[in-house]
């Protein structure tokens, strides 16, 4: 099955509290590793994911400037935690809290990056999904994508200025 062919299920999978979904990607966001508990829940053999775009998984809910935030963030070498709705490959989607971080050199060059994903609490999905679906909302409003994305991300970021907090200190008050 291709990956365009995938459409959103409606259906939402869970792994367990105690398990964490590993990956590790090359600077372009390609994987280079990717644990059981990952191929498990995603759906697929570690040969159909090794080498692909880790956006192989990414559910069109998504907001993009939340994408856009955490790419800014790790490839200027810091760490970011986020609240991820992944899509399996028949469809059914899973929610994620990742921690994403740059894997270094001797010299401190970026040689990649991992994540640790785990299950998140259920009150912290239930209050992102709502500004999620109003980025995209954002995002989707002009015709021209880029005007959408710059959209949706300058309101996020002035959500978070108006709060006080980075995105981090807001994912995790959640």
């Amino acid at each position: 099955m291709s990956r365009h062919e995938v459409r959103p299920s409606g259906r939402e999978r869970t792994f367990g509290r105690n398990e964490i979904i590993v990956s590790k990607t090359d600077p372009k966001g390609r994987i280079t590793y990717c644990n059981d508990v990952f191929r498990r829940v995603a759906g697929y053999a570690e040969r159909e994911l090794l080498g692909q775009p880790h956006s192989v998984i990414r559910h069109p809910d998504m907001p993009r400037c939340v994408f856009k935030l955490l790419w800014d963030t790790i490839s200027a070498g810091g760490e970011i935690f986020a609240y991820v709705k992944n899509m399996a490959r028949d469809g059914d989607h899973y929610w994620v809290l990742a921690h994403v971080t740059p894997s270094l050199d001797a010299s401190g060059a970026i040689l990649g990056y991992h994540s640790s994903r785990r299950l998140p609490d259920p009150s912290a999905v239930a209050a992102i999904e709502g500004i999620y679906r109003e980025l995209k909302a954002k995002e989707d409003a002009p015709d021209n994508r880029k005007d959408g994305m710059a959209s949706a991300y300058e309101h996020l970021v002035g959500v978070l200025k108006s709060k006080g907090v980075s995105y981090d200190q807001f994912v995790l008050s959640l």
